[in-house]
């Protein structure tokens, strides 16, 4: 009696362990699917926002425009018969620019004027009251701008290479799905050190100085400037050692067919390990800075 009495109990406990294992996986399984939903939302206000900025940011890539076509200008100069140089032969100089100019409409973010003069005005307050993340939020507002940026330059990247084709055979791309997969890390890469840099607003009053001086190494050691190949040995130390290289330097570098194999596979898990610095980083400067935050602006 007793025994059986036991196995009963046992039986209704192992079954209500089972239904509440269940019920946590629906949800949070629910939980994922409403929190996707809202994500989804966000974007596509963000996304019709962009679209009625569409003037402002022709101009913006304007200067990506000129550097692209202005930069192997310089370099097909500078071959004056040579083969290559640093490993690149003018073809590919030549593709190196446009790619560089196409990846870095979508990858580099600049969220940290954005937010810096957000926290300084207290309008960061509107959004810590709502139901979504800031984060979310931020990711959201910047993905869809970077969006609409690279899709706006495409016919400018066409046209330049059309005007390139005439002076030198460009060099054939790889678009496979590593390199996508790179340029959405290096995206992440660029989004997490804007959103930690824009943080530095909670102590300092003014940001606005330390942002331009970060554009002197972003540019330099992120191969806007030049091909980090062509620079000297310890430059090359230096940038593998700073985030800015695994932003724009290493997709662009993959679709040229420089980085392949392990050495490519090695590239993008560096990338992924950014990601996680830059999640670690913000987060622990947000959450000390919301403690600072008067919500009435600093």
């Amino acid at each position: 009696m007793r025994h059986n009495l036991y196995l009963h109990r046992r039986s209704l406990l192992v079954m209500g362990q089972g239904v509440a294992s269940r019920l946590y996986l629906a949800v949070g399984y629910n939980s994922g699917v409403r929190a996707l939903a809202k994500f989804l939302a966000l974007l596509r206000i963000y996304i019709e926002d962009s679209l009625a900025y569409r003037a402002s940011a022709f101009i913006w890539m304007l200067t990506d425009i000129i550097h692209c076509l202005v930069m192997p200008l310089v370099w097909l100069s500078a071959y004056n018969g040579k083969a290559s140089i640093g490993g690149y032969n003018p073809g590919e100089m030549v593709t190196y620019y446009v790619l560089m100019a196409f990846v870095t409409n979508f990858i580099v973010s600049h969220l940290m004027w954005d937010l810096s003069w957000e926290i300084k005005e207290g309008v960061l307050s509107q959004w810590l009251l709502r139901p979504v993340p800031v984060g979310w939020m931020l990711f959201a507002r910047n993905l869809s701008w970077r969006a609409m940026r690279m899709v706006m330059f495409l016919p400018m990247a066409a046209l330049a290479l059309w005007y390139y084709s005439r002076f030198t055979t460009l060099s054939p791309l790889y678009l496979g799905w590593e390199f996508w997969l790179s340029v959405l890390l290096g995206h992440l890469v660029s989004f997490w050190v804007a959103y930690a840099l824009a943080c530095l607003a909670f102590w300092l009053q003014e940001v606005q100085s330390v942002f331009s001086l970060y554009y002197v190494p972003m540019l330099l050691l992120s191969g806007w400037v030049a091909p980090i190949a062509l620079m000297p040995e310890w430059l090359q130390t230096l940038a593998s050692l700073m985030p800015f290289r695994y932003t724009t330097a290493v997709p662009t570098e993959i679709a040229l067919g420089k980085l392949t194999g392990d050495l490519m596979w090695s590239q993008i898990g560096i990338q992924g390990l950014w990601v996680l610095i830059g999640m670690g980083l913000t987060a622990i400067l947000w959450r000390a800075g919301l403690r600072q935050y008067t919500g009435v602006g600093m």
